[in-house]
């Protein structure tokens, strides 16, 4: 037999009230938040879910935003190398003319004038910086100044300084981007690929057929590390060389038995020791020596020039009114120069026409996690609102039953 109080009903009631209030209460709140996941506990699985999707959403948005960044900046360095083609192109017209030997000296003269007045505007474009202040053809050392002019009297200048050298003191680090999941892209290219005309070569002069590694050794080349282990010989170390990703061939020169590096392909040679004295022993670079890239030894010989020393070798043969060197080597290293620059120029059409595809597929996934989202923790507005009213409409109708049951007390039945 169950015993029923005077104060049964009024805690009952005010308990199921009180849990009615409650529901009224979370539903409104997710009304006010528009989701139906206000504690994880209200559905865990779907909390999950929404999370890795939110995730998603915002790693899309930010791949996008890297997307057009980098081909702003690809677009950028795209201009500039083209007006150093256009440059190139005007400068290989006037290398055929000065070739053709109805010039005199004077009128040559003038032309090497011309030339030396587009070197420097090649210069300036190597030079050049982006909306940032940053140089765009410079790698990691963005606040660096990537081409360094020497000038100087040559002879048949007409007591004129003109630029003498150009050297690159910028580094050959590549700026990446993340494009995608695990996918990146890099979008700055240093000076020292763009702007080079020729495969550079270095030849030692130290004889190293009885090397001998005197200790486990680090060397780097073109930012490929390369290990090395103590006793290996110059065979090894050219097989290790070869057998890495470094854009160089190794070879030992049988005339000097001394250690030979060139390019695959034309950009300026970047070797370094980063621990031990390998390449300083090999005679490849000078004993501490700063950085590349002006740490070749000067015993060394390298080989392979910039675009400017092609540029160079036409302005001073164009002074000297040397037919032979304008026509040969002249000729032959601005064609070298064109077609360095070209293969850039394709470098950059081709990321650029990745990216334009990876950009189109993002956003068309970014509306179709969205939609994931928005089924696993939008809140339903039609049902939330007729299930308020449903809470709202029983409350109403249980206190008006609760005032006319709990009103009589136990004086009422005494009388």
């Amino acid at each position: 037999m169950k015993r029923i109080s005077t104060n049964m009903p009024n805690n009952d009631m005010s308990y199921y009230m009180r849990l009615r209030e409650w529901k009224m209460n979370e539903l409104q709140n997710k009304m006010a938040g528009q989701t139906r996941l206000k504690n994880l506990r209200d559905d865990p699985v779907a909390a999950g879910h929404a999370t890795r999707y939110q995730s998603k959403i915002v790693r899309l948005e930010r791949f996008v935003d890297n997307i057009s960044k980098i081909r702003g900046d690809l677009s950028l360095a795209e201009g500039n190398i083209r007006s150093g083609v256009d440059i190139l192109q005007r400068i290989r017209e006037l290398t055929v003319q000065g070739a053709n030997g109805i010039y005199d000296d004077q009128q040559m003269a003038f032309m090497g004038e011309e030339v030396d007045q587009l070197l420097r505007e090649m210069v300036e474009i190597a030079n050049s910086v982006d909306g940032k202040g940053n140089f765009i053809f410079s790698g990691h050392r963005s606040k660096i100044e990537p081409f360094r002019i020497s000038t100087g009297r040559v002879e048949g200048s007409r007591d004129a300084e003109v630029i003498a050298s150009v050297q690159y003191v910028g580094d050959n680090g590549r700026n990446r981007g993340e494009v995608d999941e695990t996918a990146t892209l890099d979008f700055r290219l240093p000076g020292n690929y763009v702007f080079w005309a020729e495969r550079q070569q270095i030849y030692s002069s130290v004889e190293s057929l009885n090397y001998r590694a005197q200790s486990d050794s680090l060397i780097a080349i073109d930012g490929v590390e390369i290990q090395l282990r103590e006793g290996d010989n110059i065979y090894a170390v050219i097989d290790k060389i070869n057998a890495s990703e470094a854009p160089v061939k190794a070879r030992l020169d049988p005339v000097e038995n001394a250690l030979t590096v060139e390019g695959t392909f034309p950009h300026q040679i970047w070797p370094e020791d980063r621990r031990g004295t390998v390449l300083q022993d090999l005679g490849i670079i000078a004993r501490g020596a700063e950085s590349p890239p002006l740490n070749v030894a000067d015993s060394a010989a390298a080989y392979g020039g910039s675009v400017f020393d092609m540029i160079m070798t036409v302005r001073n043969g164009m002074y000297e009114n040397d037919l032979h060197r304008i026509g040969g080597d002249g000729l032959r290293g601005i064609d070298d120069a064109i077609e360095a620059l070209t293969a850039h120029l394709a470098e950059i059409g081709s990321k650029d026409a990745r990216l334009q595809v990876t950009q189109q597929r993002l956003e068309y996934e970014r509306p179709e996690y969205i939609s994931f989202l928005a089924k696993e923790a939008d809140l339903d507005i039609t049902e939330a609102i007729t299930n308020l009213k449903m809470l709202e409409f029983t409350h109403q109708a249980a206190t008006g039953t609760a005032a006319r049951i709990i009103r009589p007390t136990l004086l009422d039945f005494l009388r």
